[in-house]
């Protein structure tokens, strides 16, 4: 697993570098990590059809609405991919293996696909496969602006506010959580999807 490591970068211009990865990893057939945030935006899924209150960009991922923030960590899986069902197990796996160790409150819902606590949204997911290599990825909310993130509902889901690991109490830096990170995506995708 090659990892790079883009830190601030607006979204526009992640998206695009992501998708030139995503033709390298297409021909060097290495899975390619990507640890970046972005400055404040509003992104919407190809799935969603609805308008919303905010300026938005439009992304190719699956999913709805999803904001990013500084102080949220995100994570572009450029990985090889046999089997999607098998690799998406694995991403959970990975990160659940994070909130097991750090905040055990927190709970996968594959009905509205993200990580909870109660009604509380802490991380999003939204992905696409394209010519045997995933693209997107996971947005993990560290320490961002809830007030912010407040101005639309996380995925457009009724009754569903966000939160982050700092408002659930858990004191982790962006660095810390990118280092544990790292840690169990590489455990979980040892072998080959």
């Amino acid at each position: 697993m090659i990892v790079h490591n883009w830190g601030e970068i607006a979204y526009v211009t992640a998206n695009r570098q992501m998708h030139a990865l995503h033709v390298k990893a297409q021909q060097d057939t290495q899975n390619h990590l990507i640890l970046c945030s972005h400055p404040a935006v509003f992104t919407v899924g190809s799935d969603e059809q609805r308008h919303f209150n905010v300026p938005t960009v439009q992304s190719d991922r699956g999913g709805s609405v999803t904001c990013h923030s500084r102080g949220q960590n995100i994570f572009y899986f450029c990985f090889q991919v046999k089997q999607p069902a098998r690799f998406y197990k694995k991403v959970l796996e990975a990160f659940e293996s994070f909130f097991m160790k750090n905040l055990p409150a927190v709970r996968y819902d594959k009905n509205k696909p993200g990580f909870y606590i109660q009604n509380r949204k802490i991380a999003s997911l939204g992905f696409r496969y394209s010519r045997g290599v995933s693209l997107h990825g996971v947005a993990l909310n560290v320490d961002v602006d809830l007030d912010f993130h407040s101005l639309v509902s996380p995925c457009n889901l009724a009754n569903i506010v966000p939160t982050s690991l700092k408002n659930e109490g858990l004191i982790l830096t962006s660095e810390e959580v990118n280092e544990q990170m790292v840690h169990f995506i590489g455990k979980y995708f040892e072998d080959a999807v």
